[in-house]
C-alpha cells in the first residue's frame, strides 16, 4: 500500500475505516457530477438518487466501518447475518448519500488494495422502480468504475470479495 492510501483508510482485524463529508449534493447532482468524473452508473443507482427517499446532508462526517466478506464463512455471507454482526459490533445504516463519496473517495487501485471489489453500503433499502429494496453500492470490474446497485433480501448470499459498509455509532468514535 501506498502512503497516499494509508492516509485514506486503516484496516483492523478485517474492518476498513475511513470518514467522508457530506456536501450537500442531490442526488440529481450527484448523477451529474460523477458521470463528468467518468465513473459509469446502472439505470437503478440513477433511480434510487433521484427517489425522496435520498436525502442530501450538508457537512455532515460520517465514520464509516467496512466489515470485509472474508470476515464470514462463503455459506454464512448472507446480508441476515452481516446485519447481525453489524448490530452486535454497534454499526449502524449510514446515509444512502455515502456511497457517492465512497465512490468519488477511492480509485479502483485503491479498492483493490483493500482487497475488495465492490462496497455494498447498507443504508436503509430503497425502492427501485420495480418496486425491488436496493442498495447503493461502489465497485469496479474489466468494463471501469461503478456507482451500482444491489437487491436487499434477508438470505441474499454476498461474495468474498465484497465489503459492507456501516456508520459508526458516535459512542465509539
Amino acid at each position: 500500500m501506498n502512503t497516499e492510501t494509508n492516509k485514506k483508510y486503516r484496516e483492523e482485524n478485517g474492518v476498513i475505516y475511513f470518514s467522508v463529508t457530506s456536501d450537500g449534493t442531490t442526488g440529481e447532482q450527484w448523477i451529474e457530477r460523477l458521470t463528468k468524473k467518468g465513473f459509469r452508473m446502472v439505470d437503478y443507482a440513477k433511480q434510487l438518487l433521484l427517489s425522496d427517499n435520498f436525502k442530501a446532508t450538508n457537512n455532515v462526517i460520517t465514520e464509516i466501518a467496512v466489515l470485509k466478506g472474508m470476515l464470514f464463512e462463503d455459506k454464512n455471507r448472507l446480508t441476515k447475518n452481516i446485519r447481525a454482526e453489524a448490530d452486535k459490533r454497534n454499526l449502524l445504516k449510514p446515509n444512502a448519500e455515502v456511497s457517492c463519496l465512497i465512490r468519488e473517495m477511492f480509485t479502483d487501485k485503491e479498492l483493490e488494495a483493500m482487497g475488495l471489489l465492490y462496497i455494498v453500503v447498507m443504508h436503509e433499502a430503497i425502492k427501485n422502480s420495480d418496486g425491488g429494496p436496493e442498495l447503493l453500492s461502489v465497485g469496479r470490474d474489466g468494463s471501469g468504475s461503478w456507482l451500482g446497485t444491489s437487491r436487499d433480501r434477508p438470505g441474499r448470499q454476498w461474495g468474498r470479495e465484497l465489503g459492507f459498509a456501516f456508520a459508526v455509532s458516535e459512542t465509539q468514535l
